[in-house]
């Protein structure tokens, strides 16, 4: 197989949006992480990266006043965004970025982002010429495999994503059937877990909320598969670590506060 285009610097922005009425945890960019809100936290990461400029996207004004009481820039942006693309997509109009700007999109929820792997998305971006970039890690675990809830992707040669899903795909048809179970993966089999970073070209972001949402994206509840089904270009970083896991449920709020504990 071709090795996939190579990783470039190239100046960009970070935006975190932070969405305050998290269904499953209220409230949750306030997080109190070993003294600072977990907003904060992962600005600070983000400001490591090497972008030009780290805007948090807030949908509440005690968010953004607390945001900006530590220094950090941010935007007041509608609450009524139904992703965090269209969070992203209002920034880019009211900061009025170029066209061709890069804009790597850092979850509100991850206070222990790698600092190395935002720069390296965008980078990826740079590179590949795509109108997104994401990032993915192979995948070891056939439980992890057959789990729906962690997304797979299937990568061509130049390393753009052919497509996303929470089936197991690629599909191993004559192994799995000599199991009968699937409790183990073919040895030569790659299969990729997909992590929810991206970066975006600024054109892609001003293009995206003019997007008809797609079937095959209501079908997987995947909102990636919206640019795939218009013919946009993702083009996938194989990142050599699996990244941290962030914040999405009070058990997790829960074991963050005792790692921030520790530091």
């Amino acid at each position: 197989m071709k090795a996939p285009p190579g990783d470039v610097t190239m100046s960009f922005k970070v935006v975190i949006p932070a969405r305050y009425a998290s269904t499953r945890l209220p409230g949750k960019p306030l997080l109190d992480l070993g003294g600072k809100p977990m907003v904060v936290r992962v600005a600070e990461r983000a400001l490591l990266s090497g972008a030009d400029e780290v805007v948090v996207a807030v949908d509440h004004p005690q968010v953004l006043e607390v945001v900006r009481r530590h220094g950090l820039h941010a935007l007041l942006t509608s609450a009524e965004h139904a992703s965090g693309t269209d969070r992203l997509a209002e920034v880019v109009a009211l900061a009025g970025w170029s066209e061709d700007e890069l804009v790597v999109n850092v979850q509100g929820d991850e206070p222990l982002i790698d600092p190395a792997l935002v720069a390296r998305t965008a980078s990826r971006l740079a590179a590949s010429g795509a109108d997104i970039a994401t990032v993915a890690h192979p995948v070891a675990d056939a439980a992890d495999f057959f789990n729906p809830n962690i997304v797979k992707v299937v990568v061509s040669a130049r390393g753009d994503a052919l497509y996303f899903s929470r089936a197991p795909i690629p599909y191993a048809r004559d192994h799995f059937a000599r199991e009968a179970g699937g409790e183990t993966l073919p040895p030569a089999m790659v299969a990729y877990r997909h992590i929810g970073l991206y970066a975006y070209r600024v054109h892609f972001l001003r293009t995206y909320s003019r997007l008809a949402p797609s079937p095959l994206e209501s079908i997987e509840a995947l909102e990636q598969l919206r640019a795939l089904w218009h013919g946009f270009r993702i083009s996938v970083a194989i990142a050599d670590h699996l990244p941290a896991a962030g914040v999405d449920t009070a058990e997790d709020a829960r074991r963050m506060q005792e790692w921030f504990k520790k530091v």
